[in-house]
This record gives structure tokens, sequence and C-alpha cells, in this order.
């Protein structure tokens, strides 16, 4: 017991300056060259000095030495080195989970990089060995939010600001978990929400245009008002995207949905299938309410990045939107606003 509260002293005192390592970090490294700096606290003097330099080769007693004094708890990597260790635990983002070290903060910075890392890669090649890491990166983040939903704030401070498939991707799927978690904190709160239907959720947010995908690049990224046939093209990835979920195994109703509806407008003047009223469901609307204002609030080839609050105002007065969830999403961004 003495032992364990020795570490949890050592590494309470040091909190603002280093990252602890435990074993599971440590396994993640290379065995022989860390990707960091390493730093062991010396009792003697009570410092932390300097072990070992990013890249330095270890002889293997030293690999051994290591490992046992990050038993001990008392190895540590700057946190200095923060872009070096959100890049390092990105790549392997489950190790969020057992780093007991890392700030909330810190946490929503690896999240944004592996997130929007894995949706790129996605993207690039739809197929399903790739986006099978990419489901793996979202159950990390669904176990992590399930532990306390209102861990999606910080997420949402992380929002691209620049146009591109993939940060559009990311910013619907943490502002529509945000405005959800919103709507239904004390359902979430009381424990309601099951695991499966935040799972199934969150990967129709991130993936609702997913079809798009399917669209030439050129297309995407034009500067130019579309011509008739590129506005087809980019009017269908509703039904590409859903047309993909069968080769991904992903026909969940949740995700269906997401992607198939969410420029479906409740006043019928959507597309692909004119839905109106009670013909959407309410992830649809949800959906179409946080990918407009991702789409609005961004530097787009085409269009200036408008105001958060104006943005947020206009989709409250607009007929097309569920006006529920356009107030939530208003109420949301002023909260932050006021933060800021």
């Amino acid at each position: 017991m003495a032992a364990v509260e020795k570490k949890a002293s050592i590494a309470d005192a040091l909190d603002e300056q280093y990252y602890q390592i435990n074993l599971d970090i440590l396994e993640s490294f290379s065995k022989y060259r860390p990707p960091l700096d390493l730093f062991r606290f010396k009792e003697d003097v009570a410092r932390v000095m300097p072990y070992c330099k990013a890249g330095e080769r270890l002889t293997n007693e030293k690999v051994e030495e290591l490992a046992q004094f990050v038993d001990e708890g008392i190895v540590f990597v700057s946190r200095a080195d923060h872009p070096v260790y959100v890049k390092h635990i990105s790549y392997q983002l489950d190790l969020v989970l057992v780093d007991k070290n890392l700030h909330e903060t810190e946490i929503a910075d690896i999240f944004a990089q592996a997130l929007t890392r894995r949706l790129a890669e996605f993207f690039d090649q739809p197929v399903a060995p790739v986006f099978a890491k990419l489901w793996t990166d979202l159950m990390v983040l669904t176990e992590y939010l399930y532990q306390d939903p209102h861990r999606i704030r910080a997420l949402t401070k992380r929002l691209h600001q620049e146009h591109s498939l993939e940060n559009h991707s990311f910013n619907c799927g943490v502002l529509g978990l945000a405005v959800h978690v919103k709507a239904h904190t004390a359902q979430y709160e009381a424990g309601d929400i099951k695991r499966k239907f935040l799972n199934h959720l969150t990967t129709g947010l991130f993936l609702h245009d997913m079809g798009m995908s399917k669209v030439p690049a050129f297309i995407r990224d034009k500067d130019k008002p579309l011509t008739p046939d590129e506005r087809g093209k980019v009017q269908r990835h509703p039904q590409s995207g859903y047309e993909m979920l069968t080769k991904l195994d992903l026909r969940f109703p949740e995700v269906e949905e997401c992607v198939q509806d969410h420029h479906e407008r409740i006043n019928g003047s959507g597309y692909p299938q004119k839905k109106s009223g009670a013909g959407i469901g309410s992830l649809a609307r949800l959906c179409a309410v946080v990918d407009s204002y991702c789409a609005m609030t961004v530097k787009r080839p085409y269009a200036a990045a408008m105001e958060p609050m104006k943005a947020a105002a206009a989709l409250t007065q607009d007929p097309g939107y569920d006006p529920e969830l356009s107030r939530m999403l208003q109420a949301l961004v002023l909260t932050q606003t006021k933060i800021k």
C-alpha cells in the first residue's frame, strides 16, 4: 500500500510537467529506440533526471532496467513533447483508455488527430480492411464517452476550420454527439442509452457522407458553380453511401438513417427521396442540422466561413430543419462562444 501511495504522490507532484509512463505505454514504444526523451525520478535528489534521448538505441540491459523502472512508477516523458506523444498515441488509440495521466484536453487532441487520419484513409480507400481500423478507433471513442458522455465537450473545441471530406466528417461526428448528449442528458446519466446504440449512432454521424468518397475530388473541391451533371453526381452521394453499407457489413438502422437521409428536409425540400415531416427519423434530423452547420462554418472552396452564431441562428429560422434540434445546436454554440 505504501509503495502505491508513493507512486501516486510522485505522479501528482510532477503532473503539470510530465506524463508518467506505465507498462502498456512502454510496450507501445519501439523496444530499443523510444520515440521521445525519457526521464527517471531519482529519489536521492528528489528530481526528475534525463534517462535516455529520443531514438537512442538501448542495450538489452537498459531495456530490462527501463521496464523495471516503469513498473516502479518512476519513468516519465515531458509534457513539452506533447505533440510527439499525441502523434504516437494516436496510432494506438486504445492507449488513451489506460493512460490515466492524460488530461481530458490532451485526449481530445489525440482523438482529433487519430480519427481525422483514419477517416482520410477510409475515404481514400473505402474498403472493408481499411474500414476495420476506423471502426476500431470509433469504438475506442464510444467506450471513452460511455464512461462519461460529457467528455464530448472537449472534442467540440477541436473542430477543424478548413474543409475537406475527412475534416467535415470529424466535425459532424463530434458535434452530432454533443447535441445528442445535450438533448438526452437525463437518459445518458440514468444509463438508458445502450452502448450498442451509441456505437451505431457514432458510426452514422462520422460516416454520413461516406458516399462522397465516390464523387471525384475535382467536383468536391470545385470553386465554381457545378454543372447539372456534376450536381447530379453530388446529390447521388446518399444513395452511394447506402449501397456501401452492405459491403462493409454496416446495415444498422441508425447508420442507414444518417447515411441515406441527412439531406432530407422536414418541409420536403431535400433529396434524394423528398421525404418530409414524420417520414424523416430523429437521427437523420440530427445529422442534417450538424451537417449543414459544419459546412457553413468552415472555409470552403466556393464560400467563406460563416460566424458560428450566425450559422446556428440561420438554421433555427429555416423550415427544413427540426426546430428543437436547431435550438439545441444554437444553445451549444452559444455556450462555447461564452467560454471562449
